[in-house]
């Protein structure tokens, strides 16, 4: 098994915190060294060029997706033992020269990437047969970075069911197919909204009745708008922005009684899980 090829990229040290961990896309803060002036290209070229460097992000993507689940089964399978190393670092330091840091990076973003495809699964009701090999690993590819796979491997848990969700809303909303494009949609939606969400900090109860009866008063209605958000989840999917949701939405809460805006709030909290996204509305 050689992993070298694909190391370079995959063992990249991050940097910044901007990035929204999209492959590809870029922050509009970077900065660029000045390149001399080069002649001038036809549209042709500029087409060809484009779909070359395409190609090449796309092969990127589907390499860290095959050394995830290779790292995935190593690890599961315990290969430093035979090999005669102490610890999977160790194994990782003498076979391939990479630090300790790089080496739990590369089970960082194999779990993340796990716990994805275990909920597209689920989500869309394909086959659960375990499948590890490089042609089931490449299916792998939602155009997620490294650094964001990272991000999220310690709320996998939070991420898969997330994704199980709104897939299973989509799927049983019958207003939208479970395609390539749309399931990758619904994907990277998660991933941003668990990136961005603080994980919930669990309240301590108050020794003042008026307090904890208020305090139940605030759940009882995050619960009831959160299963509003989620009826509007099934009418205008995640991946759809507030503008492109208000207009699919207006009609909906007009026929229910919800303001608009109280129907958008409780849409994002239901994507979220963050109560912040309704205050000034709802709460």
């Amino acid at each position: 098994m050689k992993l070298a090829p694909v190391l370079p990229y995959a063992l990249a040290r991050p940097v910044g915190t901007q990035e929204d961990g999209v492959v590809g896309e870029h922050n509009e803060d970077q900065e660029h060294a000045v390149e001399p002036a080069r002649p001038p290209i036809t549209a042709e070229q500029a087409r060809e060029i484009t779909a070359g460097l395409r190609e090449a992000m796309d092969d990127v993507r589907r390499s860290v997706a095959v050394l995830a689940a290779r790292v995935r089964d190593a690890h599961t399978a315990r290969v430093w033992l035979p090999l005669g190393h102490a610890s999977w670092e160790a194994y990782c330091a003498a076979e391939f020269g990479i630090s300790r840091a790089q080496a739990y990076r590369l089970l960082d973003v194999a779990r993340a990437l796990a716990a994805i495809h275990g909920a597209v699964t689920a989500g869309t009701e394909t086959s659960r047969t375990r499948d590890t090999g490089p042609a089931a690993a490449t299916a792998l590819d939602y155009g997620l970075s490294q650094r964001a796979l990272i991000a999220v491997s310690a709320r996998s848990a939070d991420l898969a069911e997330l994704i199980t969700r709104r897939l299973a809303t989509l799927s049983h909303s019958g207003l939208q197919a479970l395609d390539e494009p749309t399931v990758r949609a619904v994907v990277r939606q998660a991933v941003r909204d668990v990136r961005t969400a603080p994980p919930p900090v669990p309240a301590d109860p108050s020794a003042d009745p008026a307090v904890a009866a208020l305090r139940r008063v605030v759940d009882d209605l995050a619960a009831s708008s959160y299963a509003i958000g989620e009826l509007m989840l099934e009418v205008a999917p995640a991946y759809l922005s507030d503008t492109d949701a208000a207009d699919i939405l207006e009609l909906l809460c007009e026929q229910i009684g919800e303001p608009l805006e109280h129907g958008l709030a409780a849409r994002r909290y239901a994507m979220s899980g963050d109560r912040r996204a309704l205050h000034g509305t709802i709460l």
